[in-house]
């Protein structure tokens, strides 16, 4: 279906304030313009949203105790554990990157998230296969180790549910803020707020999942633990499927986004070999010289048109091409300053569990809690204050500063990134605490025996993980959704996902660099035996170089230059097979 430059007054309209009939530049589930009134807006995003919380139940219901699983069922040692974890959630959250590549070129968001949705649930089908399978023991306890069988079986699943993430991450925040249109006021201030209470839905979904599965985990069995995640996969699947007459669907531009990116790159390279001379003969070799290596693409030579077989786009590009690819440059500066966040995050899944289980566990006679639990004081943070964040704080902000979302984007990630330090400060203090009431209840030794601490003295470091969260983690969201270009909005998602996969990656690197150097030196940091180990030495060393990190995200964040967008019309659009983003 093509629209024309004349039917977009029909389609857009102008009378602001929510009067619009159509919405521009986007159909319903039966290809038809879409009526404002009946598509899209909070009705859809809670349906998305609801997806949301029933998959991170599932996601949360594995990742969460897995580093128990791993040391306890498939007796793997604590470094090795928390090194498969790490690379485990890297490519997790990498893959991305490739799905939403599909999803804006090829299927379009709304398929790639349906078949991600029946690949994921395979995933936690094998996955929840693998845990039944019986486990080797003699009667000798240190013996006890998994069939390579079980091991393979059990990677594969769990490397099949990184795969079905892939395509479903990206792709369902981003099809749930394509339900608002940015081009009317309300609706761009709904979208603001809908970044906030999708992630309330998912800390919502990560809270029932870690206090409740992890204690049939561990107390039922891990069978029936990895099968109630696969059933929360299938609820999430109906969900989406139900809200499917209500969605909005962005019509597909003619041109892959990808491939104006990629134009503005050859056009440039081109010239870097053969338009020198005749640029500073056409401009001046002043001009040529302060001319940066992109804006070459744009500057129209005599050359480029002097016969047929040169007129073609992949020579010339226009300025607004120029300074889209650009722009999509800018953000690469922040995304690395952003890498150690990441990296602090994945310690919350590893060695913080790895610290309770070492701790006086028992709250109420009788009632052993699951390490893994206290995660569940990260969501209960977020779950509390959102709702504070966006009804108090983003009002009372946004009078002061007249931004729409209270405070800038940046300004948002900058202080997630800066509670989040403060919490590795407190982690490591609370650690060093621990190693001191072992050693003086003569438990150094005693790697088996429970420390006489309260695992609650943990929760402070959790909690403010979460305020770091409400920060940081949605303020990234909804910077790399924004200031992509309109069709490459999934890989703005895959972009902020990729910052914890390369986070846990590089977690993953450190913890090895650190285990071979410390146990050069006599007792590894990650010691098997906790009460030998130096847990706080490594977080003290990831609290140093996030001040780092930090530091060189507050200069390049001074000097950003925000993507403004304006309201337009969609001289030649179409929908096909694909679905239009859809």
């Amino acid at each position: 279906m093509a629209i024309s430059e004349a039917l977009s007054p029909l389609i857009g309209g102008s009378s602001g304030g929510g009067g619009t009939y159509y919405v521009d530049a986007a159909v319903d589930f039966k290809g038809r313009p879409a009526i404002r009134s009946r598509s899209g807006g909070w009705t859809s995003s809670l349906f998305i949203i609801g997806v949301e919380v029933s998959e991170r139940i599932a996601y949360y219901g594995i990742v969460s105790n897995l580093i128990t699983y791993l040391t306890v069922s498939l007796h793997q040692s604590t470094a090795a554990a928390a090194e498969s974890i790490n690379l485990w959630s890297g490519v997790a959250s990498l893959l991305p990157l490739a799905g939403a590549f599909v999803a804006d070129s090829f299927l379009g968001r709304y398929k790639t998230i349906l078949f991600s949705s029946f690949l994921y649930l395979l995933g936690l089908a094998l996955l929840t296969l693998s845990a039944i399978f019986p486990i080797g023991c003699s009667d000798n306890a240190s013996s006890c180790s998994s069939s390579k069988f079980q091991l393979v079986f059990f990677y594969l699943s769990l490397y099949l549910v990184a795969i079905a993430q892939s395509g479903h991450k990206p792709c369902v925040q981003a099809f749930g803020a394509d339900q608002f249109d940015e081009t009317d006021p309300e609706e761009k201030k709904s979208k603001a707020s809908f970044f906030n209470w999708w992630y309330f839905g998912m800390c919502l979904g990560t809270l029932c999942s870690v206090s409740a599965i992890n204690l049939i985990q561990e107390n039922v069995g891990w069978g029936l633990g990895f099968g109630l995640p696969c059933l929360s996969m299938a609820m999430s699947l109906v969900v989406f499927l139900v809200g499917t007459f209500h969605y909005r669907f962005k019509i597909a531009e003619v041109e892959s986004p990808f491939t104006r990116i990629a134009r503005v790159f050859v056009a440039a390279i081109r010239r870097s070999k053969w338009a020198e001379e005749e640029m500073e003969s056409q401009i001046g070799t002043s001009s040529a010289s302060h001319t940066s290596f992109l804006d070459r693409a744009a500057v129209p030579l005599r050359s480029d048109f002097s016969s047929p077989s040169k007129k073609d786009k992949w020579i010339v590009c226009s300025v607004a091409q120029v300074e889209e690819a650009k722009g999509v440059l800018r953000l690469i500066p922040l995304w690395v300053t952003c890498l150690m966040y990441a990296v602090t995050f994945a310690q919350s899944s590893t060695f913080f569990t790895k610290q309770g289980s070492t701790m006086e566990r028992k709250i109420f006679p009788g009632f052993l809690v699951p390490a893994a639990t206290l995660q569940s004081f990260i969501s209960i943070s977020i779950v509390v204050l959102i709702p504070i964040y966006d009804r108090v704080l983003v009002p009372v902000a946004r009078g002061v500063t007249g931004i729409t979302s209270g405070i800038t984007m940046l300004q948002r990630i900058g202080t997630g990134m800066f509670l989040s330090i403060i919490s590795m400060v407190v982690a490591a203090i609370v650690e060093l605490k621990r190693l001191n009431v072992a050693k003086d209840a003569g438990l150094v030794d005693l790697p088996k025996a429970t420390v006489p601490m309260s695992i609650l003295w943990l929760v402070p470091q959790y909690l403010l993980f979460g305020l770091a969260d409400v920060f940081a983690m949605v303020g990234l969201q909804e910077f790399f959704y924004d200031q992509m270009p309109d069709g490459l909005r999934s890989m703005g998602m895959a972009l902020y996902l990729s910052v914890f996969g390369v986070g846990n990656l590089l977690s993953s690197f450190l913890i090895s660099l650190v285990e071979n150097l410390s146990s050069a030196g006599g007792e590894s940091w990650f010691s098997n035996n906790l009460n030998r180990a130096h847990l706080d030495y490594f977080y003290w060393l990831l609290a140093g170089l996030s001040t780092c990190g930090l530091l060189a995200y507050l200069l390049f964040a001074k000097f950003y230059t925000y993507r403004i967008r304006h309201p337009k019309h969609f001289i030649s659009v179409t929908t096909d097979t694909k679905g239009s983003n859809a």
